[in-house]
């Protein structure tokens, strides 16, 4: 192998040209770049809304990359035995890749660096995926933070760097390795009708990703602090389902943010501070990993929560037939557009797991198979800070009234009209097509009858803080 052998640039949580530390370095060397993305264990054990969101960013890249004289490569199979293929195929000398810090990821990537390494081929790993790596960011004891405020202090005035151009043309190899199908794939089927309906709401692709953070700056960002929770009002990035997959990164997002604080703009900082709410996931999940799936907390491994996923009440939480018009309506934004706004989530999580005594490794599956913006870190953090058991400073007896937040945050109804379309003579065609996208087996109509509640708030609160009681004891 020589330098001017080719660099296969893996490409999979970072499906963008700019910013991106490992496509930077292949294409300063000079040498061929072949980008190639992997349908591994990885894609398939996918949620439904997350594999169809993902197919449409790799489509994106594909373009993107096309429009740049380059190429995707598409393979499928394990890992390592796809980038050994293509290595015989192409004589790569080389093979870039973009961190991932969730466990499964990590040891796949070791695994992946040793066998390219036994065969001589150089593996490098980069940043791009989060602000800063976990381990340079530690307490004063030399720790990871377990809180978000002091985090959050200490990243404030902390730079990331500015972000990387878009690299130039990047040479060619002789010969472009076959490439698998990407309609072949048929990441969207576990979506059934909903995919389409889904689709509707998505702008995936790095163009896209960059217009929509333009748009903000514009137009919302100075009254994002103030408007921010109010679900029925159109003031958030919506930038969510892009930094999901890499189609911005975080540090492009933190620069354009930064630029807006330093000019004075009112709800910059604000919005930094929640960039830095999913740098936070990203920390807590590297240091700790045992929040994706067990208590992060091991002092509530014994609290009575319900585990029986086909529970009357449960079964009625997931198809936003609750009772309660606030979760219902959240439930029913996220299977028509694939997300729910940030103030829905923690109704909707704290209803579940408080007022429905649900454990929350339910609602987290749940989520992870209906949203087009899943993350790994972002949804393990935010279900275990909600029920109790996970990063929350705040005692576990914070229970959201889901009527009273409705008053306070959608006091003239908007979000519920959106979204729920019993009992409205004229429904948006944003509620009516929340019956387009459920499963046609659970025979829901627009016209049928609003559900009763399934509990009684108060009833729901007190058996909650009874039960918190009896733990405590």
């Amino acid at each position: 192998m020589t330098d001017a052998s080719p660099i296969l640039l893996w490409f999979r949580r970072d499906l963008r040209l700019a910013d991106h530390p490992a496509l930077d370095a292949a294409a300063r060397s000079g040498r061929p770049v072949i980008g190639v993305f992997i349908r591994d264990e990885s894609v398939d054990s996918l949620g439904a809304a997350a594999k169809f969101r993902l197919g449409l960013s790799v489509a994106a890249l594909g373009k993107t990359l096309a429009d740049h004289g380059s190429r995707l490569v598409l393979r499928s199979g394990p890992a390592a035995a796809v980038l050994d293929a293509l290595i015989d195929e192409t004589g790569a000398g080389a093979v870039h890749w973009s961190r991932l810090y969730d466990p499964a990821s990590i040891a796949r990537d070791s695994a992946v660096k040793a066998a390219l390494a036994a065969r001589g081929v150089a593996a490098q790993s980069f940043p791009g995926h989060v602000l800063f790596e976990p381990w340079t960011v530690a307490t004063g004891q030399g720790g990871p933070y377990r809180v978000y405020s002091p985090f959050w202090r200490a990243l404030r005035g902390r730079d990331p760097g500015a972000p990387l151009a878009r690299p130039g043309l990047m040479p060619a190899p002789d010969a472009w390795p076959g490439s698998e199908r990407l309609a072949d794939w048929r990441l969207g089927d576990a979506m059934n009708r909903g995919a389409e309906v889904v689709a509707a709401h998505a702008r995936p692709g790095e163009a896209a990703a960059a217009d929509r953070l333009a748009e903000f700056i514009d137009a919302k960002v100075d009254a994002y602090k103030a408007s921010r929770d109010f679900p029925g009002v159109d003031a958030t990035s919506n930038l969510s389902e892009n930094l999901a997959y890499g189609e911005i990164s975080a540090r492009q997002v933190w620069a354009v943010g930064q630029r807006a604080m330093d000019e004075g703009r009112a709800g910059a900082e604000h919005f930094l501070k929640e960039l830095v709410w999913r740098e936070f996931a990203y920390h807590l999940m590297y240091h700790t990993p045992e929040i994706l799936t067990r208590n992060w907390r091991a002092e509530w491994d014994g609290f009575p929560w319900n585990t029986d996923e086909t529970a009357p009440e449960v079964l009625a939480w997931k198809q936003g037939r609750t009772g309660e018009p606030f979760v219902d309506a959240a439930m029913r934004e996220m299977h028509v557009t694939g997300r729910m706004h940030n103030r829905a989530r923690m109704i909707a999580a704290s209803y579940l797991t408080k007022h429905l005594m649900t454990h929350w490794k339910i609602g987290l599956d749940w989520f992870a198979d209906h949203l087009t913006d899943w993350d790994p870190a972002a949804n393990a953090m935010g279900w275990q800070w909600v029920a109790g058991s996970g990063p929350d400073a705040a005692p576990y007896f914070r229970i959201f009234n889901p009527a009273t937040q409705l008053a306070k945050f959608d006091p003239n109804g908007d979000y519920r009209r959106a979204w729920i379309a019993e009992g409205q003579a004229g429904p948006p065609a944003t509620a009516r097509a929340f019956f387009e996208a459920v499963p046609r087996a659970w025979g829901l109509s627009p016209d049928m009858s609003y559900p009763a509640p399934v509990v009684d708030l108060a009833e729901g609160r007190a058996r909650a803080l009874a039960a918190y009681g009896a733990r405590t004891k």
